[in-house]
């Protein structure tokens, strides 16, 4: 099969596209023929060598968290999948950009979402949903989410929202009319965000999620005013430090199931910001690490 993979850790120049060994479903996964992978900051700091220590590679390596595809092999005990099934989720720590990937949670991709916003969604709304799922029952409550406008701020926003928390976003001013559209109440990143938050909602914030990689997590504990409810997907020594709470994706496919259902409802779009072919994947990983926006890699 034909794969993207790195021999060596380095800038993006070190990715190559090439012929790989085949991935074979095991027992609980499934195979799909790669439709669409997309980038995540995982697999930029992985394949510049900045995780090394903790979540060493065998090189070669082929990046990528997440993909959609349509299921061609269905492991031993897997019961909610057939061959022929179309389906978004997520692969291993680093495997997915390649004609064929093997998936260990999957759900079934609404028919609302096209196959570039399926291929988007995986590790974004697993870590999105499973952000929120730390901070319990939103009904009700005012959440501030640091980072509103990418992929996981958004995902987060729209599940909140669902949720019935009023939600209040961060991002730049060219990304206000997208927060609202998803219905919430945008501002500004930086220096007076207690000030500004305070005039949007002067009841206060119940809890607040981290989502951009930004030094802010000390300003979100004092806004909220209770570490415990404060969690971050960035930041794990400043959660450590402050008392707030570090939250990873995990490969669980009731996760995904919900963000399909609010894809079903309209209630959640992923976002897609740039839409490449696997033989651009150096400018893919070159958009992605300048902050470039959600990139999705199609299969051509």
């Amino acid at each position: 099969m034909r794969a993207a993979r790195y021999h060596s850790y380095g800038a993006p120049e070190v990715l190559v596209v090439e012929d790989a060994p085949e991935p074979h479903a095991g027992e609980g996964s499934v195979r799909v023929v790669v439709r669409a992978t997309s980038v995540n900051p995982i697999d930029v700091l992985l394949r510049a060598g900045q995780l090394v220590q903790f979540l060493p590679l065998d090189l070669p390596a082929v990046p990528g968290r997440d993909a959609v595809g349509v299921v061609d092999e269905v492991g031993l005990g897997v019961t909610d999948a057939r061959v022929g099934d179309v389906v978004f989720g997520l692969g291993g720590v680093s495997d997915t950009t390649a004609e064929l990937a093997v998936l260990t949670a999957w759900s079934p991709v609404p028919e609302q979402w096209s196959m570039e916003q399926a291929a988007a969604a995986g590790l974004a709304s697993a870590t999105a949903a499973a952000s929120l799922e730390a901070l319990g029952d939103l009904d009700g409550m005012t959440v501030l989410i640091e980072g509103a406008s990418g992929a996981v701020g958004s995902a987060a926003a729209a599940f909140a929202v669902a949720a019935g928390a009023t939600v209040v976003g961060t991002a730049r001013e060219r990304s206000f009319a997208f927060l609202e559209s998803l219905g919430v109440l945008p501002t500004t990143y930086g220096p007076g965000l207690a000030e500004r938050v305070a005039a949007l909602v002067p009841g206060g914030v119940d809890a607040a999620l981290h989502a951009a990689p930004s030094d802010s997590l000390a300003d979100l504990v004092a806004i909220v005013g209770d570490a415990s409810r404060v969690v971050t997907v960035v930041d794990t020594q400043g959660a450590a430090r402050l008392g707030a709470t570090s939250v990873n994706a995990r490969n669980d496919s009731a996760l995904l199931r919900h963000a399909a259902a609010l894809g079903r409802d309209g209630r959640y779009t992923p976002r897609v910001d740039h839409v490449l072919p696997l033989a651009d994947i150096v400018q893919a990983h070159s958009l992605a690490e300048s902050g470039g926006g959600k990139v999705v890699i199609t299969q051509q």
